[in-house]
């Protein structure tokens, strides 16, 4: 698929229970199976890389294989595209681990780099990609319990994994942490998410200063509008219908669109680049 032949809106109603299913949607999305060319820039790398079932972690999952990199996928529960991705890396040679489980759990989130560090023989790059979102129109109906996952999903996890992979990592490695457009432009319906994307960039922030010394990077990417399974799962019909014709492009970005941005921040050869956050708008300015 090429750049000028990207759907845009009008989607057709899509509606599926979250986190959602890649092949229930239409058009499917664009992983880059036909269209990423990897040039060995991260060969020989083990990577963690969290919500690798699908959209975004996919993406990211299938470029740093055709670089290079062997790669543990972990997921929920969305067994059949958590196969679907572990195919794509396999077939390019690499080595996948799958790994399902909840990583609200800490216990969970250091198993993930335990068995990384044991079956891939190391750990060079993690990829805190994974996130829950739901869309509320008041304060008053987001629950409790839905704050606190949303909490601990999108930034306790990304902390946990985080503390557990920091003492195998190397002079070299790299963290990334997948934060929003919702941190700097918060969207009013998904006051919980925006609230979580926004302390992930702190935290990636920080992160970066921290790990310095010891030649560990941190960055974040902020994706703007992405069409991947949590969209028909999470948000209205009519905001389906329309996604992505808010931005300059008037269409949402494919998840193939931004594997490039996750290589190059773990390519050891952007040794300077830390503490920064590259946005992915489709035109839109990140403030």
């Amino acid at each position: 698929m090429s750049v000028i032949d990207r759907p845009g809106p009008p989607f057709a109603s899509q509606p599926q229970p979250a986190p959602g299913i890649t092949a229930d949607m239409r058009p499917v999305p664009d992983h880059g199976e036909s269209s990423y060319r990897g040039s060995g820039r991260l060969t020989g790398m083990k990577a963690i890389i969290t919500g690798a079932d699908s959209g975004i972690g996919r993406a990211v999952a299938l470029a740093y294989a055709r670089e290079g990199a062997d790669v543990l996928i972990a997921y929920l529960d969305e067994h059949d595209d958590a196969k679907e991705t572990a195919r794509l890396v396999e077939r390019e040679g690499r080595k996948a681990v799958s790994m399902a489980g909840d990583l609200q759990s800490p216990a969970h989130c250091r198993a993930i780099v335990d068995r990384a560090v044991s079956e891939l023989g190391g750990l060079d790059i993690l990829v805190n990609n994974a996130a829950h979102q739901s869309t509320f129109k008041s304060i008053e109906e987001i629950g409790d319990e839905e704050w606190e996952t949303t909490f601990k999903v999108n930034i306790h996890a990304m902390f946990y994994l985080t503390k557990a992979a920091v003492p195998h990592m190397k002079p070299g490695s790299s963290i990334i942490n997948t934060t929003s457009v919702n941190a700097d432009m918060p969207n009013p319906i998904l006051l919980a998410y925006a609230t979580t994307k926004g302390a992930i960039q702190n935290f990636t922030g920080g992160l970066a200063q921290m790990l310095a010394e010891r030649g560990i990077r941190a960055n974040a990417v902020a994706p703007g509008p992405i069409w991947t399974p949590l969209i028909p799962s999470t948000m209205p019909e009519d905001a389906v219908e329309s996604f992505g014709s808010q931005v300059p492009m008037k269409r949402p970005g494919q998840p193939a669109e931004l594997a490039t941005v996750y290589v190059m921040l773990a390519d050891p050869q952007s040794s300077y680049v830390s503490g920064a956050t590259v946005a992915v708008t489709g035109g839109k300015p990140f403030l």
